[in-house]
């Protein structure tokens, strides 16, 4: 156990003793010469940045209804087991179904996320 803590300790100790240099402005004559550059390199990625954006909302929007379809399953199984009298046992076993491979599309979603956001068009 001393061998985990004691250098834990002695790290956390140096990052907060020594924490990361704050940034420094730069002066107004290289600002002004590189502001035209930036503008210029902005104008040349804004359809690709756009393009990323739009799809990891696309993502983030299925990554929601998938959160949604979680419930499927506690429904699904309230539906199989109190309400299967009265007609819902084919939308229990539906709701069941859907809920249960909820948490694997979540998950694969969530893992595409980041390669949609540099503009891929992964429809799974």
């Amino acid at each position: 156990m001393k061998k985990i803590v004691f250098p834990g300790v002695i790290i956390l100790f140096v990052f907060l003793m020594f924490p990361a240099p704050e940034a420094k402005a730069m002066d107004p004559v290289t600002l002004s010469l590189l502001a035209p550059v930036a503008i210029k390199a902005f104008q040349t990625a804004s359809p690709y940045i756009i393009r990323g954006l739009t799809g990891f909302a696309k993502g983030c929007v299925k990554v929601g209804k998938d959160m949604v379809d979680f419930f499927r399953l506690p429904l699904g199984m309230g539906q199989i087991m109190f309400l299967f009298p009265f007609g819902y046992f084919k939308s229990g076993v539906r709701n069941l179904v859907l809920g249960g491979i909820a948490p694997f599309k979540l998950c694969i979603h969530t893992l595409i996320l980041p390669v949609l956001l540099f503009g891929a068009n992964i429809n799974i």
